[in-house]
């Protein structure tokens, strides 16, 4: 399955230190047991199109296995620490995940 999360930072943490310390724990998160392939990023400078969303700072992707595994993912500590540490530094979030 796939788990796809998009993020929107508070203007508060629009700046390079918490910018890095963000990917920084976005990348904690790539490496957890049980993710089979994690990457984030930003929105690509990609062509101005109306069916095109470039309003969200970053977005992780994470693959796993099976439910269960994601599942597993979710109550990791370090999942929790990321949580903990970001949840006020974001102005939205949103999830999708697909089967």
């Amino acid at each position: 399955m796939e788990h796809h999360v998009y993020f929107w930072l508070g203007e508060d943490h629009q700046n390079a230190d918490d910018r890095a310390a963000f990917e920084t724990g976005l990348d904690s998160l790539t490496k957890l047991n049980g993710v089979k392939r994690g990457l984030w990023s930003v929105p690509a400078k990609v062509a101005p199109r109306p069916v095109v969303d470039r309003s969200w700072d970053y977005a992780l992707s994470t693959s796993f296995e099976d439910v269960a595994a994601h599942d597993a993912y979710q109550i990791d500590p370090v999942h929790q620490v990321f949580i903990d540490s970001f949840k006020p530094w974001w102005s939205k979030v949103l999830v999708m995940d697909l089967a």
